[in-house]
């Protein structure tokens, strides 16, 4: 369990990662293991790395190939973190949206810096 004291921010947000589908891109025409990758900046800073969750909002994947799908966050800082979608083999994707939560620790009104 991770414990937070003083003041506790969420920020959330969604971002199409892709609509591979309109120019041909490699996740609508390609095969094997392809990767997207998103820079997410916060709007404002967390004192130390949130904790960040990232789930698919939408998506629009072809039915006659299996549908595998990965998405995570990586490199998790203060001010942002990256998206991360991948598949691989067969799979056909045409779109996807991710909607993403971080909780972490923010400067309170209160707090003081005494340095």
């Amino acid at each position: 369990m991770r414990r937070f004291s003083g003041a506790v921010g969420v920020q959330q947000g969604t971002r199409i990662l892709f609509s591979d589908f309109a120019h041909d891109g490699a996740m609508w025409t390609g095969s094997g293991p392809r990767e997207v990758r998103h820079v997410q900046t916060f709007s404002e800073p967390f004192q130390s790395p949130p904790v960040v969750t990232v789930g698919i909002s939408m998506w629009d994947i072809d039915r006659k190939t299996n549908s595998r799908v990965d998405i995570s966050a990586d490199n998790i800082t203060a001010t942002g973190f990256e998206i991360v979608f991948r598949t691989w083999a067969d799979t056909r994707i045409a779109r996807i949206r991710a909607d993403w939560m971080a909780i972490g620790q923010v400067r309170d009104d209160d707090d003081w810096d005494v340095s």
